[in-house]
């Protein structure tokens, strides 16, 4: 059984105007959808309590944190057991360098993107964190030549 929620276009377009503002008034947000606010704001709490508008945050800008160099890194770990598996995903997940971390299907095992200030950061996360892990057989690293489309 499916837990998908039937969308409209009216909530189409009331995802797409709050994936690009979340900040959004409703009053604001109910002209851009032609509604009024009560039943925009119905609709909103319709979502939210259904699971499809999962939370709201905030995007900062990684080049005024200092962290402007983004790596994607592929990972393949030496063992599959459920006990090297559970360290290396909660040792990594710590990392504050790390700013997404999937485990795939096939290969690579892992699929991290990393956010650090420079070349030299970069190098001291792989060489001093990465690296070092004892289940870790395989890094490939990945650097952005231009960033074309990010849709988070």
């Amino acid at each position: 059984m499916s837990n998908q929620v039937s969308l409209d276009a009216t909530d189409h377009d009331i995802l797409f105007h709050l994936r690009r503002d979340g900040r959004l008034s409703n009053v604001e947000l109910a002209k851009r959808v032609g509604l009024t606010p009560p039943p925009c704001l119905r609709r909103i709490k319709r979502l939210e309590e259904a699971g499809v508008i999962a939370g709201y945050r905030a995007v900062v800008d990684p080049v005024a944190l200092g962290r402007e160099l983004e790596v994607l890194i592929d990972v393949e770990i030496y063992a599959q057991d459920r006990k090297t598996v559970t360290a290396f995903e909660k040792t990594v997940s710590s990392y504050e360098e790390v700013i997404e971390f999937r485990r795939m299907y096939g290969r690579p095992d892992y699929f991290l993107r990393v956010a650090v200030s420079d070349h030299a950061s970069y190098e001291a996360f792989l060489t001093d964190k990465l690296s070092g892990l004892p289940a870790v057989l395989r890094l490939e690293s990945h650097l952005t030549m231009k960033k074309i489309k990010d849709d988070s």
